[in-house]
């Protein structure tokens, strides 16, 4: 990996101004800090770059930059009671498309004490809950097969996510895998300290995690939004 030369790190400095920004939270000490600011994210736009190229190393992504994969730092706040005008960390989906595709992605969080890398469905659709309720349904094992696989299990643990108090319209409460079928969101995370943030090895970690979490994107891209275009061929 990158044998010409060191790897991007994350700089101490990009976690440092998160941390503030979080307590500092208003346009008056942005402005004032912007070239902090600047500073921070052309540190994380060379990160995400280079991610993106080890990515395609081994997953097809091919003309992505990071402009497509990285978040903006500014809050959607019309429709949100905290009216705080900044996120608090630095976020890119790398995936095909980018941030905007339907198609899921190797996700990864920036945030002082809270970094992680994660992937799965996290925000389904009802028809893509549906489908993926069916599948539990009938191929229940080759999931389990993906996520209980060694290393995955010891990476990133159990599925993360809301479940029904309920059983799912079309299904009986009695059904053997009802525990799975009441999930309404599919994530798995593997949390990062900043110390492991900071490191210099901090690519070479995190591109091992995405190895290890493709066959589960595989799978759901496949039955979420590829199954139905294979078929017709």
């Amino acid at each position: 990996m990158n044998s010409t030369g060191s790897l991007p790190i994350v700089s101490p400095a990009t976690l440092d101004f998160l941390r503030q920004l979080s307590e500092n939270n208003h346009r008056d000490w942005f402005t004032a800090h912007r070239p902090a600011y600047e500073a921070a994210k052309a540190g994380w736009k060379k990160f995400v770059a280079a991610l993106i190229t080890e990515i395609g190393r081994f997953d097809e992504i091919s003309g992505l930059t990071a402009k497509d994969c990285i978040f903006r730092i500014n809050r959607d706040v019309r429709f949100s009671k905290d009216k705080s005008p900044y996120k608090i960390n630095f976020a890119a989906a790398v995936g095909r498309g980018g941030r905007q595709s339907k198609f899921l992605d190797y996700y990864l969080h920036l945030e002082p004490g809270k970094s992680f890398l994660g992937g799965g469905v996290y925000a389904p659709t009802g028809e893509e809950l549906a489908k993926i309720r069916q599948e539990i349904h009938y191929n229940l094992p080759e999931i389990k097969k993906i996520i209980e696989e060694p290393r995955f299990s010891a990476y990133f643990g159990e599925v993360q996510g809301s479940r029904l108090k309920t059983t799912p319209k079309g299904y009986d409460r009695t059904h053997p895998d009802i525990e799975w079928l009441r999930l309404q969101q599919f994530f798995f995370m593997h949390p990062f300290t900043d110390a492991e943030v900071s490191a210099p090895d901090f690519l070479t970690k995190v591109v091992e995690g995405c190895v290890i979490l493709k066959p589960l994107l595989d799978f759901f891209n496949y039955i979420l939004f590829e199954e139905e275009s294979v078929d017709k061929i």
